[in-house]
C-alpha cells in the first residue's frame, strides 16, 4: 500500500477576503487564521481588487462582500468565476434579500451568507465550498427550497436576473458612485465613446433615461452603498 501523501492531507484552505470595510477584513482574518486549516492569503478593499488578487494569487475560497466601490461583489463574482474557475465565492454580506441571493448566484457563488451568521457557520461554509458543495444561511437555504418547490410546481424555469453585460454594469455602478464619463474612462481603460455607448445600452436595457434613476437601480440592487450621494 502507497503511504498517504501528507502534503495534501494537511494542505490549508487559501482564502482571499474582498470587503471594503479594513475592521471586518481585520476579524475575519483573525477569526479563519485562528483554525488550523485554514489560511488568509490576501485581502482586497473592492471588486476590481478582488479580481485581480484572486488572479495572482489563485485562492481556493474567495469570501465576498456585495456592495463594495468601483466594481460591486456581483459583479467581481462573475469575473472570477469566468476567469479562475478553481476559486470557489463565498458571500459574505448584509444583504439577504431574495434578489440579491438570486444575482449573486446567477453571477457563479458556490455560498451564500449573511454577516450575522454564527461563526461556526462561516467556517463550515469555507470547507463545504472548497470541496465543491454550496451552502447558504439556513433561512436562504428554506427560501431557495420554497423557490424551488414553486417552479416546478408552475412548470417554469427560475428566470435569470442579469440582462446586463459585465462592462454595462460597471459602468452603470461608476455612474452611480458619481463618477464623469472621462474618469469612468480611465478607470475603466476604455476611451471616453466606449463608455458612453455602455451607458446608453444599459439605459435602453433598463429603460432607464436619467443618471438619477441609474443611481436609485445600483442601490436597489446592492451594487452601491446607501449611503452613496446622489440627486434622488
Amino acid at each position: 500500500m502507497r503511504p498517504r501523501d501528507k502534503s495534501i492531507s494537511m494542505k490549508k484552505i487559501r482564502v482571499l477576503l474582498a470587503d471594503d470595510h479594513a475592521v471586518v477584513r481585520q476579524g475575519l482574518r483573525a477569526l479563519l487564521e485562528a483554525e488550523g486549516d485554514i489560511s488568509v492569503i490576501a485581502e482586497a478593499e473592492n471588486g476590481r481588487q478582488a479580481v485581480a488578487q484572486t488572479k495572482k494569487s489563485l485562492p481556493d475560497v474567495v469570501l465576498m462582500d456585495v456592495a463594495m466601490p468601483g466594481l460591486n461583489g456581483c459583479e467581481a463574482t462573475r469575473q472570477i468565476v469566468r476567469n479562475v474557475p478553481s476559486a470557489r465565492v463565498l458571500v459574505l454580506t448584509s444583504y439577504g434579500d431574495d434578489e440579491y441571493v438570486g444575482q449573486l448566484l446567477e453571477a457563479g457563488a458556490s455560498g451564500y451568507l449573511i454577516k450575522r451568521a454564527a461563526a461556526a457557520d462561516l467556517l463550515k461554509a469555507i470547507r463545504e465550498v472548497r470541496k465543491g458543495n454550496a451552502f447558504f444561511s439556513p433561512d436562504i437555504a428554506r427560501r431557495l427550497r420554497h423557490q424551488e418547490r414553486e417552479a416546478v410546481a408552475d412548470g417554469q424555469p427560475c428566470a435569470t436576473l442579469s440582462r446586463l453585460t459585465s462592462r454595462e454594469a460597471e459602468v452603470l455602478q461608476l455612474v452611480a458612485e458619481g463618477f464623469a464619463n472621462k474618469q469612468i474612462a480611465a478607470e475603466l481603460s476604455i476611451s471616453i465613446k466606449t463608455v458612453e455607448k455602455h451607458r446608453q445600452q444599459a439605459m435602453n436595457k433598463l429603460d432607464i433615461h436619467d443618471t438619477a434613476g441609474l443611481t436609485r437601480y445600483a442601490i436597489a440592487k446592492g451594487w452601491v452603498e446607501r449611503s452613496v450621494p446622489a440627486v434622488l
